[in-house]
C-alpha cells in the first residue's frame, strides 16, 4: 500500500512507472549498473566494511575497521543495487545481493539491534552517544535499503532485518523513554517512507517524535547549531549547521508537513528555504560554503576556491526541494532541484563512474581530483543510490493532473483516477529545450498538463497539435493545459537557451566584478586543458560574443561555450618577492573554451574557474612560480597550493581561502617543505597558522616548530634564528643568517589531541 500526503498538493511518481530513454541520463544510468555499482561493492569488500559484518555475526574473527558509520555505506550500496535492478534484470547481480543481505542478517542480535561498532566494540553500550556514533543514522539507510529492494524484488528478507531493528528503536526512545535525537538525521525520513509503505501510524509517531524532540533540552543536552539541535523547529529562521544534517532534517519535516499540514513547520521550512537559495546556495546549487563545520556560515558567505559544497549536500537539497515541490505545487523548488542535479550533484562523480568527489569547489589551482573511494564514503555510496532513481523527480501528478518537473527523454504510465495515461517525452535537454510530449490515454480523456517553465528561460513557446498557444496560462511557474485529451495528442514545447551571463548578489565578496556562464540548466567553467594551460590570468569583458557549439567528440558529447576573452601577460620581472612597483601586465585577446561545471576534471589536472572577472584589475595574483611544495601529510581535503597561492588571511580562522593541513594527525611529528626552482639566496620565512578553534575544528598552532635548509649534506638547522612564533591572525616573521639552498623545511610537534595547518607561507630573499 501507499499512503498520500493529504496536504500535499501533488504525489510522487516513482522511478518504477518511468522508463529513460535519452541520450543524456539513460547512459548514466548505464554507467551507474556497469561501473558505479561493482566499483562500489568492490570497495565495500576491500575496506572492511562486508566484513565487520562477518564479524558481527561471530564468523571471522578481527576487530572493527573504519568509521564508527560504515554500515551506512553498505546499505546505500544495497539500495542503490535495488534501483539498478530495476532498470534491467541482472540473476547473478541479484543472487549477491541476497547473499550480502544474508551477511547482514546474520550480524542483528536477538533483541533487533543492529550495529557492527558497538556488536565489535564492548567498551562502548549502544545508545549511549547518539549524538556521535550514528546509529539512528545507520538505522535510517537500513530501512531505506529494506524497503526498497522489497519494492523492486518483492523479498522482505532485509526489510525484516530493518523493520525488527525499528520495533527494537521504538522501545528504546520516545515519550517516557530515551528522550534523545540523533546528531545526523536520516531515521526521520526514513521512518516516514515506512509509514508510507505500510501505513503503520507508530512509524510516523516515531518520525515526529525525532522532530519535535530537536531543539528541545528536557532531560538531555542540546547538541546545537551544528545538528540543527538548537531551536525547535518551528522557532527555527537561519540554516545553519552541518548542510547534509540539514537537508535530510528539513526533508523528514516537509514530509511530515504533508501529513499534518502544522503551520510552525510550514512557517519555519518556507523561511529557512528562503535564507538557504537567497542567500546561502552556490549558482552550481552547492551548499555547505565551509570544511569547518561542513556546512553553512553566514549569509553570502561563498568563497568559491575554498567552497566546501559537499556531494551528498547537493543530492540533501535535491530530496529537500523535491519535497517542496511535492508539497506546494510551486516550479520554483523544481527549478533548485534541476540546479543541484545538473551541477552540484553530477559534478560528483567522473564520466567514467569510478571517481567521486567529496567537495565540490567552484575553482581550483590544479591539485583538486576525483579519488575512487575515500574513508568516509558517504558520497560515492550516495551517488550510487541516487543516479539509478533519478526517475523519481521528472513527473507528479494528482487525481485529474499531470506535472513535468523535469525535461528528460522517458516513457511513464500514470494512474489519474483509475484511467491509465501514458506519456512519452523526447528531447536532447539540457543540449537543447525542444522538448517533444506525446499523451496517450486509452480514450479521450480530460486531464491537466501542467508544464514547469524553468526560472532561467525566457519567452516559452507550447504547441498542441501544431497550433501555438497564445498567452501561455502560466501559474505557480507551470504551463497549465486543461483540456480532453484524445489519444496521440502531441505537445511540443520549446524552451530557448541563450548564453546567460550570471552575476552575484553584490554583497557576496568572492564574486564581485565577476560573471559566470550559464546555458539551459547547466552552470559552466573554464579548464586549463582547453585553454592554454591556465584560466586564472582570463578576464571576460562585458562586450565578449559568446556561442554554443555542440562537441559530440568531447566528455561524452557536450555543449561548449565559446568566445574572445583578455589574458593578462605578466611582465619579465614576475614575483613580488622583491619588488614594491613594477611594469602593469599587459593583456592579449585569446579564444576561450567553457565546458559544463560537471565535467571538469575528467582530463588533464589543471587549473578550473566558474567565476571570471570582467576587468583584468581582478586577474588574481599567480601562485609563487619558483616553489613545489611537498608534506609528510595533506588532509583530505586540503591542498598544499595554499602554502604558496598569495591569497591573502584575514585571520588564523578565515575559511574564505584555500588551506593546508596535516589533519586527521595529532599529536604527532610532521613536515612541510619548499623545493626551489634553482638554488636561492634566502633570509627569512613568514608563516600564517591555521586555528579552527572558533568553529569548534581541531587544528591549532603548533607546540613547536622549527626551520631547516637542505644542503649537500642533508637538512640543517637555520642559523640565528630570531624565533619561532605560534602567534595566531598574524605572519610569524623569522630571520636567520642568508643561506644559499634549494629548499627549506619546517618540522612540528604537534599539541597533544591536536593537528595544526597553515594558510600561507612565504620566504623572503636575501639582498
Amino acid at each position: 500500500m501507499s499512503v498520500a500526503q493529504e496536504h500535499a498538493r501533488l504525489r510522487p511518481v516513482s522511478f518504477r512507472s518511468v522508463r529513460i530513454t535519452d541520450e543524456f541520463w539513460a547512459p548514466r544510468i548505464r554507467t551507474a549498473r556497469e561501473r558505479t555499482l561493482p566499483h562500489c561493492l568492490r570497495q565495500c569488500e576491500q575496506t572492511g566494511r562486508l566484513s565487520n559484518f562477518d564479524k558481527a555475526a561471530g564468523k571471522l574473527p578481527g576487530r572493527f575497521e573504519g568509521y564508527f558509520f560504515n554500515d551506512s555505506d553498505v546499505y546505500k550500496v544495497i539500495e542503490g543495487a535495488a534501483y539498478v535492478l530495476w532498470h534491467g534484470p541482472d540473476p547473478q547481480l541479484e543472487a549477491r545481493l541476497d547473499e550480502l543481505i544474508t551477511r547482514v542478517a546474520a550480524a542483528q542480535q536477538p533483541n533487533g539491534y543492529l550495529n557492527t561498532y558497538f556488536t565489535l566494540t564492548p567498551s562502548e553500550q549502544p545508545w549511549t552517544n547518539t549524538r556521535v556514533r550514528h546509529e539512528l543514522y545507520c538505522a535510517g539507510h537500513l530501512l531505506e535499503a529494506g524497503i526498497a529492494y522489497y519494492e523492486v524484488t518483492g523479498k522482505r528478507a532485509l526489510l525484516d532485518v530493518a523493520l525488527r531493528f525499528v520495533d527494537h528503536i521504538a522501545e528504546v526512545f520516545g515519550p517516557g523513554r530515551s528522550p534523545h535525537v540523533p546528531g545526523h538525521q536520516e531515521i526521520e525520513l526514513a521512518l516516514v517512507r515506512l509509514y508510507r509503505l505500510t501505513g503503520e501510524e507508530r512509524y510516523l509517531r516515531l518520525a515526529e517524535f525525532f522532530v519535535e524532540q530537536r531543539g528541545r533540552a528536557e532531560g538531555r543536552d542540546l547538541y546545537g547549531e551544528y545538528c540543527q539541535d538548537h531551536l525547535p523547529v518551528r522557532e527555527q529562521t537561519r540554516m545553519v549547521g552541518h548542510a547534509v544534517r540539514a537537508m535530510y532534517y528539513y526533508s523528514a519535516v516537509t514530509d511530515l508537513a504533508g501529513y499534518n499540514n502544522d503551520p510552525g513547520y510550514l512557517a519555519a521550512l518556507e523561511r529557512l528555504w528562503h535564507d538557504t537559495v537567497d542567500r546561502k546556495m552556490y549558482i552550481t546549487g552547492g551548499i555547505g560554503s565551509t570544511r569547518s563545520n561542513e556546512g553553512f556560515t553566514q549569509p553570502y558567505d561563498l568563497p568559491n576556491e575554498a567552497a566546501y559544497c559537499e556531494t551528498c549536500a547537493a543530492i540533501g537539497l535535491c530530496f529537500w526541494s523535491h519535497r517542496l515541490n511535492l508539497l506546494h505545487g510551486q516550479a520554483r523548488y523544481a527549478d533548485v532541484l534541476e540546479r543541484a542535479l545538473y551541477n552540484g550533484m553530477l559534478a560528483g562523480v567522473a564520466l567514467d563512474g569510478e571517481k567521486f568527489f567529496y567537495v565540490n569547489p567552484l575553482a581550483s589551482r590544479g591539485d583538486h581530483h576525483r579519488q575512487p573511494w575515500y574513508r568516509c564514503a558517504c558520497c560515492p555510496s550516495n551517488v550510487i543510490r541516487f543516479i539509478p532513481a533519478v526517475g523519481n523527480y521528472i513527473y507528479a501528478q494528482t487525481d485529474t493532473a499531470v506535472y513535468v518537473n523535469l525535461y528528460v527523454g522517458s516513457t511513464v504510465e500514470l494512474n489519474l483516477a483509475g484511467r491509465k495515461v501514458a506519456l512519452t517525452q523526447e528531447t536532447r535537454y539540457p543540449w537543447d529545450g525542444n522538448v517533444r510530449i506525446t499523451l496517450n490515454p486509452p480514450e479521450s480523456l480530460e486531464l491537466d498538463l501542467c508544464l514547469r517553465i524553468p526560472g532561467w528561460c525566457p519567452g516559452a513557446r507550447v504547441k498542441v497539435d501544431g497550433e501555438s498557444i497564445t498567452p501561455l496560462p502560466v501559474a505557480d511557474g507551470y504551463v497549465r493545459l486543461a483540456r480532453t485529451w484524445r489519444p496521440g495528442a502531441v505537445i511540443e514545447l520549446e524552451l530557448p537557451m541563450p548564453i546567460r551571463r550570471m552575476q552575484a548578489d553584490p554583497r557576496v565578496e568572492a564574486d564581485r566584478g565577476r560573471v559566470a556562464l550559464q546555458r539551459g540548466p547547466l552552470v559552466y567553467c573554464l579548464e586549463a586543458v582547453d585553454n592554454g594551460g591556465t584560466v586564472f590570468n582570463l578576464a571576460l569583458p562585458r562586450e565578449a560574443e559568446l556561442t554554443a557549439e555542440f562537441r559530440p567528440d568531447l566528455l561524452g558529447g557536450v555543449m561548449t561555450i565559446r568566445g574572445r576573452a583578455l589574458a593578462a601577460v605578466a611582465p619579465p620581472n614576475v614575483g613580488w618577492e622583491r619588488a614594491l612597483y613594477q611594469p602593469a601586465a599587459d593583456f592579449r585577446p585569446v579564444e576561450f573554451v567553457a565546458i559544463p561545471y560537471y565535467a571538469w576534471d575528467n582530463r588533464a589536472p589543471g587549473e578550473m574557474v566558474v567565476w571570471l572577472p570582467e576587468s583584468l584589475t581582478l586577474v588574481p595574483l599567480p601562485p609563487v612560480s619558483w616553489v613545489r611544495p611537498s608534506a609528510s601529510h595533506c588532509g583530505e581535503h586540503d591542498t598544499l597550493t595554499a602554502l604558496h597561492d598569495r591569497s591573502e588571511p584575514r585571520s588564523s580562522g578565515d575559511q574564505r581561502i584555500p588551506r593546508f593541513t596535516w589533519w586527521p594527525r595529532r599529536g604527532t611529528r610532521e613536515w612541510v617543505q619548499y623545493d626551489f626552482d634553482r638554488p636561492r639566496t634566502v633570509a627569512g620565512v613568514a608563516v600564517y597558522w591555521f586555528d579552527d578553534s572558533q568553529q569548534r575544528g581541531l587544528c591549532r598552532a603548533p607546540a613547536a616548530w622549527k626551520l631547516l635548509y637542505r644542503t649537500a649534506e642533508g637538512w640543517q638547522p637555520v642559523a640565528d634564528p630570531s624565533g619561532f612564533g605560534a602567534e595566531l591572525d598574524a605572519y610569524n616573521r623569522v630571520s636567520f643568517a642568508p643561506v644559499l639552498t634549494d629548499g627549506l623545511r619546517i618540522e612540528v610537534e604537534l599539541q597533544d589531541r591536536f593537528s595544526a595547518g597553515i594558510l600561507e607561507w612565504q620566504v623572503e630573499l636575501a639582498d
